[in-house]
């Protein structure tokens, strides 16, 4: 390790330290709702035993954290089951954010109910479509009969709070910003797929625009995993994240610098707990750091490009 990366991560290293224990900040979210700038991922509790996952979600709102994110498509229900034993306790203090990948009315209606009976509530504060990719599945979630009718009557009988979307596309999410009334957009905002797949901004600066609220995925992710490796470290990590505790506070406070409401880190235990000691410490970046750590990702392969 050359001095200068050595005296980066020693640095990151003693912010960490001196943020250890402090409270995470909020910011707003809509209607008056106020989220923790890091919220936690459900796949975090996966692979645990329940009392563990009981003590990280205990620890974490010890911490301030009051926005919570899951899915039923994590390890096939395990992440619900585990959270909503875990989160009981803390359940009406919490913000709880669920999904559906279903596309049609009656799917997304089962999976709704299924979620709400494994998470022990009654009501989800915030419901989304779930990794929108492509635009057929646009065009299935809002044509008559897709999931948008189910959403809508959802919020109508007071079973969802907010209405939302995470995509892996631009190009699904700015489609259905313009013909959705989304409340919030769940987007992978990244340093590396910013710098080199200018892949993000288009959709923070429309949601920006509109009014709705912009959620981030994926701020410490770096690279794809290089071909052929199956077995590394990050078990629950389909991309190779940052680790680096100096590059990780930088890649934490670029996301954190944009203009969004909370960030969700990997789901790997030890990174969401190194996220939320950067996070307790943050400070905005700087526009000549922000240069920097953008120049920095040349010859980086993002995990996800923009369309031509």
């Amino acid at each position: 390790m050359r001095r200068r990366e050595f005296v980066a991560a020693t640095l990151a290293t003693r912010t960490a330290a001196k943020a250890a224990g402090k409270p995470i900040p909020r910011r707003t979210y809509k209607a008056g709702v106020e989220l923790s700038i890091i919220g936690f991922g459900g796949i975090v509790v996966v692979g645990q035993p329940q009392e563990a996952a009981n003590r990280e979600v205990a620890a974490a709102f010890e911490r301030g954290v009051n926005y919570f994110d899951v899915a039923p498509t994590y390890a096939d229900g395990e992440a619900e089951t585990k959270l909503g034993v875990a989160l009981e306790p803390y359940r009406k203090n919490a913000f709880l954010a669920c999904k559906t990948t279903m596309r049609d009315r009656d799917g997304a209606r089962k999976e709704l109910e299924r979620s709400l009976g494994r998470l022990k509530t009654d009501y989800f504060d915030l419901y989304q479509f779930h990794g929108v990719s492509k635009m057929e599945e646009v065009e299935q979630i809002l044509a008559p009969g897709g999931a948008a009718e189910t959403f809508l009557k959802a919020r109508d009988e007071g079973k969802v709070r907010f209405l939302g979307c995470s995509a892996h596309s631009v190009e699904c999410a700015l489609a259905l910003l313009e013909r959705f009334p989304l409340d919030s957009v769940l987007f992978p905002t990244n340093f590396v797929c910013f710098a080199q797949g200018n892949f993000g901004p288009q959709v923070i600066a429309r949601a920006k625009q509109k009014g709705v609220a912009r959620l981030a995925l994926k701020a410490m992710a770096y690279t794809p995993w290089p071909k052929g490796v199956k077995e590394h470290d990050f078990a629950k990590c389909w991309y190779r994240p940052v680790s680096d505790p100096a590059l990780a506070r930088q890649a934490l406070r670029f996301t954190l610098s944009e203009d969004i409401t909370a960030a969700i880190p990997p789901g790997d235990e030890r990174l969401f707990r190194m996220a939320l000691d950067i996070a307790a410490g943050f400070k905005p970046l700087t526009a000549r750091e922000r240069t920097q750590l953008l120049a920095r990702t040349q010859g980086t392969e993002p995990i996800f490009r923009a369309s031509a």
